[in-house]
Order: structure tokens, then sequence, then C-alpha cells
């Protein structure tokens, strides 16, 4: 029976897989949508929906127990201010994943873990590397 045996171990210590949460759930809330392994997507959904119904409580003792799990201050009033309004009338299921395939390196499931209804322009700007082409017309001028 597993009776009180929550969560999944990852093969990490109780202190990395604390650390490990607490950034994939600061990443987020602030990029509103990240890609990691599918494990550890199921497992991040459990924490990521809990700090959105801290949010939307918006009191003082549930923003001092969000602020004990993620350390960054603006994240943490994007939760309370932003988030915290966007899912008002929601009763749940602020996230959603989708499997995108496998890793190259090890083979390991991918997926994409998104908030529902997310502003898309809250998504990190991509450095678009220049072909090769351009690279040398620029070196010969």
């Amino acid at each position: 029976m597993r009776h009180l045996k929550q969560g999944i171990k990852l093969g990490r210590t109780s202190a990395h897989r604390k650390a490990l949460f607490r950034n994939l759930v600061t990443s987020l809330m602030l990029y509103e949508k990240i890609e990691t392994t599918l494990a550890k997507a199921k497992e991040l959904r459990r924490i990521a929906d809990r700090m959105v119904t801290l949010g939307k409580r918006g009191t003082l003792s549930t923003r001092r127990r969000a602020a004990e799990y993620i350390k960054d201050k603006d994240v943490l009033k994007k939760i309370f201010d932003v988030i915290a309004k966007r899912y008002a009338e929601r009763r749940g299921g602020y996230t959603r994943i989708y499997r995108v395939g496998f890793r190259k390196g090890d083979a390991a499931k991918l997926a994409v873990i998104e908030l529902v209804d997310r502003d898309i322009s809250a998504e990190p700007k991509r450095r678009v590397k220049p072909s090769t082409k351009e690279e040398k017309t620029v070196k010969k001028k």
C-alpha cells in the first residue's frame, strides 16, 4: 500500500529535488511555458497549481507561504497580481502538459508544460543564430 507516499524521487536527494522544483516553478511562472521531462512536468503540475491557488487567496499568510517556496520577488508579485486575476473564475487545472517527443542524448520523454490561457508576450526572446552565408559576408566587410 502506498498510503502517504506522495511525489516522485527522480533519483535525487530531497534537498536537490526541492531546489529543482523551486527553480522549475519559478521559471514556469515567469515564462508561462517551459520544456522539461515528462516525469518532472507531471510532478511540477501539482506544485504550480498550488502556487496559483495561493495567489488567488491573496492573504498575507498565503503570500508568505508562497515566498517560502519561490525566492524571486518579481515572480511572486506576478503570481499575486497578474496570474491570480487571470484565473479568478477558474476552479482548478491551471496547467497543461504536451508530450513533444524524446531527448536526443538519452531518449528521455520530453514534455512542454504551460499555463492555460497564458500570455504569449511572456515567452523569452530567442536569439536567432545567423546562417553561415551571412557570417561569411559580415567577416569580409
